[in-house]
Formats: structure tokens, sequence, C-alpha cells
């Protein structure tokens, strides 16, 4: 019998890291340089937001700068400097999700203004798309690392990213799917307090099921309220057989 491996959480920094790359790739590949002049635009509303909380007092180690977006030391460098400088000034520390989430909705509103609402917004979707499907194929690897085949069950138990304290969900396993209801979640909060609903429910959108794809084609989600919304998330995940039924858990 293989032995059971412990997987640790994927940090936020290499999430992040990968999720800018796939920005930067799709946002390329449709608008060619443009593109990523937007997605650096975007960027820039970010740390110029950061040198505003501060008064201007931040290094340029503590900014996150484009360059620094596609590598998760750099991030997390920059992060811990500008998390350091935060608590120095008496500011409550950020969290590594609110700093996600203020850059993608920030690329997104800048791609979406430069670009109109239709080719923008399916730009940054399929951005979160491709970013998914990698983060799905992953979780399908710790669990095979694990001894564990791609099925419903081994799907939470494997998943990559650690929620901590930041999130609050309920969990319910049910014979043919598991259910889902998230009433707290860090993205959507500070979505909500930057005001930038209608850029960050394009990520939500997009990222559950398609990583629920990559982890196995078969692996749907119906993902039918939101957080930003209704005041919460709610997620059916459903593990389909080839003539379309549900599979039941076993």
């Amino acid at each position: 019998m293989r032995e059971e491996v412990d997987l640790k959480p994927v940090s936020m920094y290499t999430i992040t890291a990968k999720l800018m790359a796939h920005i930067e790739e799709i946002l390329t590949s449709r608008f060619g340089d443009e593109g990523k002049q937007m997605m650096r635009a975007g960027v820039q509303q970010v740390v110029d937001g950061q040198q505003e909380e501060m008064d201007g007092q931040l290094t340029e180690q503590a900014l996150f700068s484009f360059e620094k977006l596609f590598d998760d030391e750099e991030i997390k460098e920059t992060f811990q400097g500008y998390n350091k400088a935060q608590q120095s000034a008496g500011h409550e520390a950020s969290t590594m999700f609110a700093v996600m989430a203020k850059l993608f909705a920030h690329i997104a509103k800048s791609v979406v203004e430069q670009f109109g609402k239709e080719e923008g917004e399916r730009a940054m979707m399929d951005s979160v798309g491709v970013f998914g499907e990698e983060r799905g194929r992953d979780i399908a690897r710790r669990a095979a690392a694990a001894g564990k085949p791609n099925t419903m069950d081994n799907y939470l138990s494997n998943y990559d990213m650690g929620r901590s304290e930041l999130f609050e969900y309920e969990t319910i396993f049910h014979p043919t799917e598991i259910e889902q209801t998230f009433t707290k979640c860090a993205f959507a909060e500070q979505w909500k307090k930057d005001g930038m609903e209608d850029y960050g429910i394009l990520y939500c959108h997009m990222i559950d099921p398609s990583i629920a794809k990559g982890f196995n084609p078969n692996f749907e989600v119906v993902h039918d309220q939101y957080v930003l919304k209704e005041g919460n998330c709610h997620f059916r995940f459903q593990m389909k057989e080839e003539n379309g039924e549900k599979e039941a858990s076993k």
C-alpha cells in the first residue's frame, strides 16, 4: 500500500504569480503590446494606491511593480516589505488574498475600459479559465502523489489553496455531489471595500468551474449564488459519468 503524502497548501505568492503570467499571456495574444500596457496600467493603479495609503513613504522594495509579479519569491519579498511598512506606520497589515484581489480588479478595469466590455471581460475571464485549469491539474497531481484518483471525494482534500479564517464556509457531502456555501470570502471583501465588484466577479464566474475541469474533465460546478451579489457563494460540485448522469460518491 502506498503511504499517503501530506501536501502543504501552495503559497499565495505562487498562486498570484501564476495568475499574473496567464493574464499577461492572454492579453498579449489578444491585443498585442497594448494589452500588456493595459496590464501595466492596472498594476500601476495598485502601486499608486499603496503610496497614497502610506503618504508616499514606501520604498521600491515594498511596491508591487509589474516586473515583480511573475516570480513568487519577488512577490513574497515585496509583500513582507509592504506589511512591515504598514505595521510600522500603525496601519492594519494586508493579506496576500487582498493584494491579489486588488491586482486582478485594477487590471480588469484597465483592460475593460481600453478594449470594451465584451472583449475586455472575455479576455480577463479566459485568463482566469486557463489559470484555473492549471490549478486543477495540479490538484489532480497532488491527489495522485497521495495515491488517490481524481474523483469527487479527493478534490477538496487535496485542494491547493489554504483558506484559514479569512474564509467562512460550510461543506455538505451528498451521495452525488458536494455542496459548499461561503459566507465570507477574502477576495470578495476586498472587491467590495474598493467598489470593484463588477471587475472582481469576472474572477468568480470562472475560477471554480475551471479548477474543477482541470482536475477532471467530467467534474462540473454549479455556482448559482455569489457573495458579491446575493451575499454568499453557493456551489454544487458534481462528477458526471460518460452518459451524463451524476456519479455517486464512493
